[in-house]
């Protein structure tokens, strides 16, 4: 049992690497196309790994995580000007600003569970993304433009490569970090408060900074999520913080498989390959203008046959999962 156990956690740790490495090194032999899906596919991975923090590792399941991506997509654009700005100050305050936001967010919503913990956290998005919509601190509906993109000495996001490896840097660490997270003392707390929260209170562990700890941490990786896209897109507006795509991304994280890091990764590339596919008329052909039913039946078909998630399927298909 012990050698299955250590091989199961070098192979946990060295199939991410070798993953990332394999990116890196084809990156430059890549298509603009391809690239281009390949950095949107990292930064769905990042989103998605920042809300496997809450419901997979903590047990708290959030409708209103997109509001914490949309901020940190709005104070890169807002923050960077006319100008431009540097990569070195508006990321940090990209992050801060979705944490300063989930701080307050969560201070409130975490007093209460449940179902109305979802709805409590689907109201703030809602209250952020009317802010957006309705003002002109946003540019309103239409969004606004990130005329010059963040730069650094010759790290300059302008360059399609180095955005490309900023971002694989950015899946590396945040998978990083979940990881060491996930193996800390407070990793350990986090998982006894989603099997057993009234325990861990008894207990005498301080089970509201807990949770409020990793609500905080969540909303700084998706506003790093969000950063990266205004740097790809040059362009937001307040359908980043629409109620959908929290739900979109709570997707995600249930078709890779809840509990894995790795089943984050795969659930977004899994979802976003799925949606382009069933909206890509060379494939589907008049079908691809009803992506969403197609995409919707792909979903409950992978869910019900696999109800641990894509993360499972080698097992399901090996003889003894399959008995």
């Amino acid at each position: 049992m012990t050698q299955t156990g250590s091989s199961m956690r070098r192979g946990a740790f060295l199939v991410p690497v070798a993953c990332a490495i394999a990116i890196g090194v084809l990156g430059p032999l890549m298509g603009n196309y391809v690239s281009d899906f390949v950095v949107k596919v990292m930064i769905l991975s990042i989103f998605a790994l920042s809300l496997e923090l809450l419901v997979g590792m903590t047990g708290l399941v959030s409708l209103g995580h997109a509001a914490f991506y949309g901020i940190g997509a709005y104070v890169t654009v807002l923050a960077s000007g006319n100008e431009g700005g540097n990569l070195a100050l508006l990321l940090p305050l990209a992050m801060g600003a979705a944490a300063l936001y989930a701080l307050f967010v969560g201070s409130l919503s975490l007093r209460t569970r449940g179902v109305y913990f979802i709805m409590v956290t689907l109201a703030f998005a809602q209250m952020a993304f009317f802010v957006f919509h309705d003002t002109k601190v946003g540019g309103g509906s239409d969004g606004i433009y990130l005329y010059v993109r963040p730069a650094i000495g010759k790290l300059d996001l302008e360059n399609r490569m180095v955005l490309f490896y900023v971002v694989l840097a950015s899946l590396v660490f945040t998978y990083g970090l979940l990881a060491l997270v996930r193996r800390s003392r407070f990793g350990a707390a986090l998982a006894g408060i989603r099997v057993n929260e009234q325990r861990m209170r008894a207990a005498g562990f301080p089970v509201y900074g807990y949770k409020l700890a990793s609500f905080v941490l969540a909303g700084a990786l998706a506003g790093l999520a969000g950063f990266l896209l205004a740097s790809r897109d040059g362009v937001v507006n307040p359908e980043l913080m629409a109620w959908h795509n929290s739900g979109e991304v709570l997707l995600m994280v249930i078709l890779g498989g809840l509990g894995h890091l790795r089943g984050a990764v795969i659930g977004a590339i899994a979802f976003t390959l799925l949606k382009e596919i069933f909206s890509t008329h060379a494939v589907m052909g008049p079908l691809a203008d009803h992506w969403q039913l197609t995409l919707g039946i792909a979903i409950i078909v992978f869910v019900a046959w696999l109800p641990k998630g894509l993360i499972g399927l080698a097992k399901r298909l090996s003889p003894k999962g399959a008995a």
